[in-house]
């Protein structure tokens, strides 16, 4: 009896995994000078915009703005690109599903894979302004991994419903801009919560990105360990997206190629 037969059909294509992420890498920053420099260059050149019209402009009293900004800025570009990227993952393989069987959960888990290397890369960014804003390194540092896990679960399960979706309704695809400047701001990214009106605030500790913020910002800026509470509301929001992503995909692939 052939044994590899009965090995998960996932572990059976980590290769084309890994040579889709390969891709969309080459792909990203085809042409480009700087190439994957550009994943640092962009949130601090980013970062140093915002910072000099918000912090300017509104007077925030936040103590290392900059740090402080570029936290939610990681979260946030993790989110809108990983997402972007996998809800068009089916129909950019289209061509490739039409030809040879594969599991096509390979094409969205790909795309946010690619995604997740980059902000990996972009972590370097957060190391360059932690030093040149004198910021401390707290013990907390090492609870990274577990937000950064957290996060992407989350954008698993977000991105696998949206690549499902799409096929169907294509309009999504433009609508979708729409929706991330709006969750955006939505999310206390550039500003702190404490100004927002009460109405609004219920709002905005709803999304779960804001609880994924502020794991971030208590391990980087402030040396707390996230609370048990923080944790649970995390990992709950990551599992529930994860298995809704997952069950969508799995009740519906089966009529991708009919609208392919």
């Amino acid at each position: 009896m052939n044994h590899s037969s009965t090995k998960p059909a996932f572990f059976n294509y980590i290769w084309l995994l890994e040579e889709l992420v390969k891709r969309d890498l080459k792909i990203k920053y085809r042409r480009s000078v700087l190439g994957y420099v550009w994943s640092v260059l962009n949130p601090l050149l980013m970062m140093v915009v915002l910072t000099i019209v918000f912090s300017n402009l509104f007077k925030f009293d936040i103590p290392n703005y900059p740090l402080y900004l570029l936290c939610g800025q990681l979260i946030f570009n993790f989110f809108s690109d990983a997402t972007t990227q996998a809800m068009n993952s089916i129909l950019m393989g289209a061509s490739l599903i039409k030809k040879v069987y594969l599991p096509k959960y390979i094409f969205p888990v790909a795309r946010v894979l690619s995604s997740f290397v980059m902000m990996v890369f972009s972590l370097l960014a957060l190391l360059i302004v932690m030093i040149v804003t004198g910021a401390t390194f707290h013990l907390t540092l090492i609870m990274l991994p577990v937000a950064i896990f957290y996060l992407f679960l989350f954008v698993m399960g977000i991105g696998l419903v949206l690549s499902v979706l799409v096929i169907y309704f294509r309009d999504i695809e433009h609508l979708y801009g729409v929706f991330l400047t709006v969750f955006m701001y939505m999310t206390p990214i550039i500003y702190p919560i404490s100004i927002v009106p009460d109405w609004i605030k219920d709002f905005i500790l709803l999304n779960p990105l804001t609880s994924y913020v502020d794991f971030f910002r208590e391990c980087v800026m402030y040396g707390h360990w996230p609370s048990i509470q923080l944790h649970l509301i995390c990992l709950l929001c990551s599992l529930t997206s994860l298995l809704i992503g997952m069950v969508v995909f799995e009740k519906h692939q089966k009529d991708f190629i009919l609208y392919i």
